[in-house]
């Protein structure tokens, strides 16, 4: 393996006849849907809630709301790991990337990349080397340079020639908020992003993705329930279209309605002071079926298959990069 990483990028439709790749990360939340007997019902209705979101959100020019779809496309990143002409390779990140199709001029446009995020490594950080810095410890603390290697190995990712010849723009994620903080309603509204809210403090998960170099706002679109946590580079309110932003919106509020109903597809909508609660009963349910429990399990499993197969094995490799690596 050189010191400069080489990346190369896989890319399939995610559509009703979507199935995962035997490497796709068994966690990520699009391979969930498009397991089991329900698979194609679950892809079909969350692809049309999607393209139903999409539209209501892009009203202009658009009287029976459906001049636009979506097209999402699983972007599989991975890094060479090639040893003395081995050809091996690490599954380091999955995104998605959407595109939009306006079928009243027959134009394709190109959406946002990022989305939902996933890594191997962010597994092993959070659900092995997070886990076991403080088991049996009587306070919770964070280890030394916790996300430093991911962090370094994210933005070397963003700043290679394989981004830059694949992408125009730097990446959206989009995540659920927070359910130990609190958010605050501001006054500064956006006519796509919605309301902002600001966390009432800092949180792990914001301090982890700032050392990917990403910066982060709280935004609750029109007629959404509680507000999206965006990270991104630059200024994500004049950096990125209306269209650009819809599509993450309509994407990443489906997906969290499916994933987490208690707060996104709730029946009452956040106020001027929001704390979110896993625990909430008075949500609806969509037609997806989607397995929590098995998400956190493999989490760990995962974890577990980057610490053997990429942290320790090349642990002398990293150490050495990362320390030269700059931030």
């Amino acid at each position: 393996m050189n010191n400069d990483f080489t990346f190369s990028i896989k890319s399939i439709c995610f559509d009703e006849n979507y199935h995962p790749a035997d490497n796709t990360r068994a966690t990520t939340n699009f391979a969930n849907l498009a397991r089991g007997n329900s698979r194609q019902e679950n892809l079909r209705n969350a692809l049309k809630m999607i393209d139903n979101r999409f539209n209501a959100l892009a009203h202009w020019d658009n009287p029976k709301g459906d001049r636009y779809s979506l097209e999402l496309e699983i972007i599989s990143v991975e890094m060479d790991l090639d040893r003395e002409g081995s050809g091996d390779s690490f599954p380091a990140i999955e995104i998605l990337k959407t595109n939009i199709l306006d079928r009243y001029n027959n134009r394709r446009i190109e959406g946002i990349v990022g989305n939902n995020f996933s890594s191997y490594v962010r597994d092993y950080d959070f659900s092995v080397l997070l886990l076991e810095h403080n088991k049996n410890q009587p306070t919770f603390s964070i280890p030394d340079n916790f996300g430093d290697l991911h962090g370094k190995l994210f933005k070397h990712f963003v700043n290679s020639t394989t981004y830059k010849t694949h992408f125009n723009k730097p990446p959206v994620i989009c995540l659920s908020v927070s359910d130990n903080k609190t958010y605050r309603r501001t006054e500064n509204q956006h006519p796509v992003l919605g309301v902002e809210y600001q966390p009432n403090e800092s949180s792990l998960t914001e301090q982890y993705f700032k050392k990917m170099g990403l910066e982060v706002r709280y935004f609750m679109p029109p007629n959404s329930v509680a507000p999206f946590a965006f990270y991104f580079f630059g200024d994500l309110l004049v950096d990125y279209t209306n269209l650009e932003l819809i599509s993450t919106i309509s994407t990443m509020e489906t997906f969290q309605k499916i994933y987490r109903p208690e707060i996104y597809n709730a029946n009452a909508v956040a106020g001027a002071y929001y704390k979110p609660n896993l625990k909430n009963q008075d949500y609806s349910l969509t037609k997806v079926v989607y397995d929590r429990e098995e998400r956190s399990r493999l989490a760990i499993e995962q974890g577990k298959f980057a610490e053997k197969q990429f942290i320790k094995p090349y642990q002398n490799i990293l150490e050495q990069w990362s320390a030269k690596y700059a931030f």
